[in-house]
């Protein structure tokens, strides 16, 4: 028996899971949004998984060569975008039951968000190495997994600690904000 597929359907995974399980924005978003219903955390999570894909369709496909000056832009607009979604979060109600998501926000910040493209332009080029039909299976049901489990979790403990879901999702997206202002700026005086 063939256990490379196996192999490399588990190694999918386990990168899928590497991407989406730590702190950070998106999680941080997903935790705030899961409060109002499953389905708006796991749309934010689908659309920070669907930034994912462009990024694999775009290093498979031209080896993406990111340019210097493009991370100088990218984590200036992360890191404003992070300090208005911070406060947006810390100016917010206790959000009301809707049926509506928030894919946009999660596709959006998956885009400009330096970290994730930091780990596309190191892990990801493993991944792409490695890349096999088995290694996308399996990253994207790593991925999967976090935006199903994560938001439900979130909702069942949510409503209960909203205050502190809110100004921990508040703190997380300033810090990373505030780091990368400061690598952006550290990237612009070089």
């Amino acid at each position: 028996m063939d256990v490379a597929p196996i192999y490399l359907t588990v190694l999918g995974y386990a990168l899928g899971l590497s991407l989406a399980a730590p702190p950070g924005p998106v999680n941080a978003i997903i935790m705030n949004e899961s409060v109002k219903s499953v389905l708006h955390g796991s749309s934010v999570g689908a659309g920070a998984m669907t930034a994912d894909f462009v990024f694999l369709v775009a290093l498979y496909y031209g080896r993406l060569v990111i340019p210097s000056w493009v991370f100088k832009y990218l984590y200036l607009l992360g890191a404003v975008f992070m300090v208005y979604l911070s406060f947006a979060i810390l100016r917010s109600k206790m959000p009301s039951k809707t049926p509506r998501g928030n894919y946009l926000v999660g596709l959006s910040v998956g885009i400009t968000n330096p970290f994730q493209i930091i780990w596309w332009v190191t892990v990801g080029l493993f991944l792409i190495e490695k890349l096999t039909l088995f290694s996308i299976i399996g990253f994207f049901l790593g991925l999967t997994t976090w935006i199903s489990i994560f938001p439900i979790a979130m909702n069942k403990a949510g409503s209960h600690f909203y205050p502190y879901l809110k100004i921990f999702s508040f703190l997380v997206l300033l810090a990373f904000a505030a780091l990368m202002l400061y690598d952006g700026f550290h990237i612009f005086l070089r």
